[in-house]
């Protein structure tokens, strides 16, 4: 039997946008609700576009995800440490976060925003726990789920 490779691809683009409405719908929401931590970062957003749109990417495996961004962020935080808001740690931040991501084979470019966040937002480890790790996990178990009860 021949698949209509139209409806195919507007399933999968209903389900892609589908799975990615609920997904930060509910870190929104968990973070519109508890004003003690910030659980929604911008970063994620990108990441959905990934583990949803394009699950099969390496770059949307589950490793990249919660590594990249975690990797990342740490390296904004310690180049915040060192060298407090200004252009060279900003780069510094970027090019570190490059450079650890390539180093572990976990390259995810949205991560590539954390640093920028970490040094704008003069931000100590705590943020690599929380948002990044604790959102990124959340993400990666999401996808898991929502792509196998969708046999992606």
């Amino acid at each position: 039997m021949k698949r209509n490779f139209l409806s195919d691809n507007i399933k999968n683009i209903l389900i892609s946008s589908f799975g990615a409405f609920i997904c930060i719908f509910l870190i929104a929401y968990t973070n519109s609700i508890d004003e003690s931590n910030i659980w929604l970062i911008p970063p994620f957003g990108a990441s959905l576009v990934l583990v949803m749109a394009v699950h099969d990417s390496p770059l949307a495996s589950p490793k990249n995800v919660f590594f990249g961004h975690v990797l990342s962020a740490s390296s904004g935080v310690l180049m915040f440490y060192f060298f407090e808001n200004n252009v060279l740690s900003i780069a510094l931040g970027l090019a570190l976060a490059i450079m650890t991501m390539q180093m572990t084979n976990t390259i995810h470019p949205p991560a590539g925003a954390n640093p920028i966040i970490a040094i704008l937002g003069a931000k100590t480890f705590e943020f690599v726990i929380m948002p990044v790790a604790i959102g990124a996990l959340f993400i990666v178990i999401f996808a898991l789920i929502y792509n196998k009860v969708w046999n992606r």
